[in-house]
């Protein structure tokens, strides 16, 4: 039986080999699950070996196989099926999530090109309570097409969900200097941040940590036709 942070890591393995064909580095491991170094990722992995969920390949770095992923234990299984049916008052008394409409700031335009003057402005936005999970959110308006390959498109709305905190390739709200914003795919690399576009005619921008502050995730778009 595998620990939480083995599981979360033999699933983190397979789902990159499935992507992309190529084992996911420590570095990457470590900061999926959120682990304060590599030498945590060693251990699980050398776990991982010993029960023979995966193996290193031999002569080639960052090469790992995945043999058997776990099942689901048997307890689990019949927690499930024990679990009682809901009562039909119970449904009654339900809120329709699908009806749901909430109000979130609205904050003006954000470059999905190059930077521009952030949160420009602010007024309200109707949001459909589906398209957002927990947090607190706002929501800019998309200037730009340096994102379109990732679906984003100028005029839509980018709803973000506030944190200071990104993993690599997330999409981020990141703030440059206190003074200008831009939406981003957001990466490490060395001793720099790297804020890339979705888009072969842009570059990517890099920045020292210090310049960069995250100012939430793209948690949702909304998107009109006229």
């Amino acid at each position: 039986m595998l620990t939480r942070k083995q599981h979360e890591l033999i699933c983190f393995i397979n789902d990159r080999l499935e992507e992309t064909g190529v084992s996911p580095s420590f570095e990457e491991m470590k900061e999926a699950l959120d682990l304060k170094s590599k030498s945590g990722v060693h251990r699980l992995i050398s776990a991982l070996e010993e029960r023979q969920f995966i193996r290193r390949l031999p002569n080639r770095a960052r090469a790992l196989e995945v043999l058997r992923m776990p099942e689901r234990s048997a307890t689990a299984k019949k927690v499930v099926a024990a679990a009682p049916e809901p009562k039909p008052d119970n449904f009654r008394r339900m809120p329709e999530p699908a009806n749901d409409v909430i109000e979130i700031p609205l904050h003006g335009r954000i470059a999905a090109g190059v930077p521009i003057e952030a949160f420009e402005g602010q007024s309200m936005l109707a949001v459909p309570a589906a398209l957002l999970g927990g947090g607190e959110h706002y929501a800019l308006e998309v200037a730009g097409d340096s994102m379109v390959e990732a679906g984003i498109l100028d005029g839509d709305y980018a709803l973000i969900r506030r944190t200071e905190t990104a993993r690599d390739g997330e999409i981020v709200v990141a703030l440059i200097e206190d003074a200008e914003a831009t939406l981003k795919f957001f990466r490490r690399e060395g001793a720099m941040i790297r804020l890339d576009p979705a888009n072969r005619a842009y570059d990517p921008q890099r920045y020292a940590p210090a310049q960069v502050r995250v100012q939430g995730k793209l948690a949702g778009l909304l998107r009109r036709y006229d």
